[in-house]
Parts: structure tokens; C-alpha cells; sequence
């Protein structure tokens, strides 16, 4: 069996994980309040495109059991390239909210999907040391894909925007095209160049009861891979761990891009791609490469608790924000860069986690079930933030946030992680 360098598939396996995800989480937030919703109605309808990845538990035993994770990777790629090509249709026409959100959902089931094939086939093709040491550099170009996301689509759309005036349908639409272009092009490469690792085998002739007998002793074998109560600490754990980025994600976005008379710090288009999609991405990338590095080295545990610092206490950027209500650009920047590069530090700590608790038979169906329980935990809050902000007002709530990282620190003090894991075995 030929064998590929990972560095030849992963940084594009993971972009293409990327995009998907930042499309549903902050384009459609930006393009819905361009478009006239306020924050209650895009917090509460973009976080319901978050179920996908919540229950992708349920269907995950058939990509399992069913065909290749490789053949579900490059399949599920087409189904996304279309979607988004639905998207770009429906924006024009008279139903264009129920059309995108219906293609929004398709693209959000399709990635979602994607997610359990790609982040299996990582663990088949991958030893548990080049797990830990890649972790970094998957990390690194699914914040790349959020850097396509929000800094050239953004950008692209304020440019099509001053382009075609009171015509912003219009020049979304032609931004999604674009993705959808972009996407085939992934589909066509993948299928090219990804690897075929001998432990990626297709099941034949799999039968509905064997989908079900799977499904359930995945759940058995989960349920049963610690005691009781550490495993409610584990669950735990994967749900609240990022609780105050849940309720900061939506509600960061429309307090850069609102006008002052909204409370927001009135960016355009294009400064938003600048100060949160440039400066803010490269700090992601630059914690997440970071965050991979110091645990491939010293193993999770040592550097759990700098982890949880990193990704709750640099909130307190917003509440300086919206207080001192900056106008320079270079300032904002600086904060979000320090903001996100806490968060793409802290980021690896779950990361590295899950697949800690994912170890052993079914993998694959035990990855996404820690990633559906940890959707979970983005979606519920998220779906309360623009309540929350609409109700306080932005300082208040930037300041509620802050009290909600003690949540953070609450169930990581219960949970037990071996040292040895994740450290480089010489």
C-alpha cells in the first residue's frame, strides 16, 4: 500500500473541515444581520445549525460499518460543494431565508459527517505520538479555513457590497458560488491524493442489524470505558468546558460589526476581516500550534490548567471593549489577538482530550460522540446569547461571560488524565 506523507492530505483534509464549520458559525451571523434579523433571531436560528454535529452519534456506527472513512471523506466533500451551490441559489428568491437555512442544514449534516470519516481516518493512518504532534497542525489549517472565512469571504462580500449597492442578497450569493467552486476543487484533489491505510477496510454486505448491534455496543463499550463517576466528570467536562465562548462566539461578532447606536464598534466589512479574521485567526493558529507542541512534549496533563487559563480569562478583552468603545483599529486587533490566540491555546486541551477518551475499539464513533456532547455545549448557550445580550446590553453581558468561566475551571478541577499520554515515546 503506497504510503503518503500526512503533510500531502492533512493541512487540506482540515481546511476542508474548517470551511463547512465557519460558514454556519460566523458567515451566516454576518450575512443574516446584513440581511436585517437581530441578535435573538440569528443567535437562536444560527445555533440550531449546530444539531448536525450534536447528534452525528446516532449515524456515526454507519460510517463505520459501511463502506471506507476515505470513501465517506470524499463523498460527503461533493455533497457540501452542493450545498453551498443551494445556498448561493436561494438567496435571490422570495423564500431565501427557509432555502439557505434548509441548505445550511444540508451543509451542516454533510460536514458533520464529514468530521467522523476525516477525524477517523487521522486516527487509523496516525500513530498516537504523530496524533499528538499533528494535533497542532490540523488545528492550524482549520483555523486557515477560518481565515478564508472570515477574512476573504468577509472581505470579498464588503467589496461586492460597495460594488452593488442595497444589493447584498445579491453579492452573497455570488460569494457562495465561489466556496462551492472552491469546494469541488478539494473533492477532486482528495480523491486523488489521500491515502488508503490497510485498517481502512470496507465492510460488505452490512446488514441493518448489523448497523444496530454496532450502534449499540459502541454506546456499551463508551459508556463502560471508565467508572461511573468519572465519567460524569469526563461528560461533563466535554459540555462546559468552553461554556463562556459559547455565549461570547455570536454576540463577539455582531459587538465588532453593530453601529455605535447599537452598541457595537461599527467595523465594516473589510475591518472586521482585518482585526477578527486576520490578526484574530493568526492568533488561533499561533496557540493552537503552540498548545500542540508543548503537550506532544511534556503530555496533556502538565499543561491543563495554563490551557483553561488561556481559554477563559483573555474574555476580558470584550468587557475593556465595550467600555472604553475604541475606534482604533490596530487597538481592537490587539485585543482580539489576544483573546483568540488564549482560546486557540486552550482549544488544544479539549481537543487532545477527547481523543484521550476516544482511545481503543470505535474510535471513530467515540471521537464523535465526544465532539457531539461538546456541539452540545456551544449550541444550548448559544442559542440564549442574543436573549441574553439584547436583554443587558453588551457591557453587562461581556461581564456575565467573565463570571461564567468559573464553569470552566469547576469540571476540569474533577477530571483524570494519565501523564503519560500524549508525550513522545522514545
Amino acid at each position: 500500500m503506497k504510503k503518503r506523507n500526512p503533510w500531502s492530505w492533512i493541512p487540506t483534509l482540515y481546511f476542508a473541515e474548517g470551511v463547512p464549520n465557519v460558514l454556519v458559525t460566523v458567515v451566516a451571523v454576518i450575512m443574516y444581520m446584513q440581511l436585517g434579523m437581530t441578535d435573538t433571531e440569528l443567535a437562536l436560528y444560527t445555533s440550531w445549525l449546530n444539531l448536525p454535529w450534536i447528534i452525528k452519534p446516532l449515524w456515526s456506527p454507519f460510517v463505520d460499518l459501511y463502506k471506507t472513512k476515505r470513501w465517506w471523506v470524499i463523498t460527503m466533500q461533493l455533497l457540501i460543494g452542493a450545498s453551498l451551490a443551494g445556498v448561493a441559489f436561494t438567496l435571490n428568491a422570495s423564500f431565501w431565508f427557509q432555502g439557505t437555512m434548509f441548505f445550511f442544514f444540508l451543509m451542516a449534516f454533510s460536514s458533520a459527517t464529514h468530521d467522523i470519516a476525516a477525524d477517523g481516518f487521522y486516527m487509523l493512518e496516525l500513530s498516537e505520538h504523530d496524533q499528538a504532534w499533528f494535533v497542532g497542525i490540523r488545528n492550524l489549517f482549520y483555523r486557515v479555513a477560518v481565515i478564508f472565512g472570515n477574512v476573504v469571504l468577509v472581505y470579498i462580500a464588503g467589496q461586492l457590497q460597495l460594488m452593488f449597492r442595497h444589493r447584498t442578497a445579491f453579492t452573497w450569493s455570488l460569494v457562495f458560488y465561489g466556496v462551492a467552486g472552491v469546494f469541488i476543487a478539494l473533492w477532486l484533489y482528495h480523491a486523488y491524493i489521500m491515502p488508503r491505510p490497510a485498517a481502512d477496510k470496507r465492510r460488505e454486505n452490512t446488514t441493518p442489524r448489523e448497523v444496530w448491534n454496532g450502534f449499540v455496543e459502541m454506546a456499551r463499550t463508551f459508556i463502560h470505558k471508565m467508572p461511573a463517576k468519572p465519567m460524569l466528570f469526563a461528560l461533563l467536562f466535554l459540555l462546559f468546558y468552553r461554556f463562556p465562548e459559547a455565549m461570547l462566539g455570536k454576540m463577539s461578532t455582531t459587538f465588532l460589526m453593530r453601529p455605535g447606536s447599537a452598541g457595537g464598534l461599527g467595523l465594516s466589512p473589510q475591518e472586521f476581516s482585518f482585526a477578527y479574521g486576520t490578526v484574530g485567526v493568526i492568533g488561533l493558529m499561533l496557540g493552537g500550534i503552540l498548545g500542540g507542541m508543548l503537550a506532544s512534549r511534556d503530555g496533556l496533563k502538565k499543561w491543563l490548567w495554563p490551557f483553561v487559563c488561556a481559554i477563559t480569562l483573555p474574555d476580558i478583552v470584550y468587557v475593556y471593549l465595550s467600555y472604553v468603545m475604541p475606534s482604533n483599529l490596530v487597538l481592537i486587533s490587539s485585543c482580539i489577538f489576544v483573546e483568540q490566540f488564549g482560546y486557540g491555546l486552550g482549544f488544544t486541551a479539549l481537543t487532545l482530550y477527547m481523543l484521550y477518551i476516544a482511545q481503543g475499539e470505535f474510535k471513530t464513533s467515540h471521537y464523535a460522540i465526544c465532539t457531539g456532547i461538546s456541539y452540545l455545549g456551544l449550541m444550548l448557550p448559544g442559542m440564549v446569547s442574543g436573549w441574553l445580550k439584547d436583554a443587558v446590553g453588551y457591557r453587562t453581558f461581556f461581564i456575565i461571560v467573565m463570571g461564567l468561566c468559573l464553569i470552566t475551571f469547576i469540571v476540569t478541577y474533577f477530571i483524570k488524565i494519565d501523564p503519560e499520554f500524549g508525550k513522545r515515546q522514545e
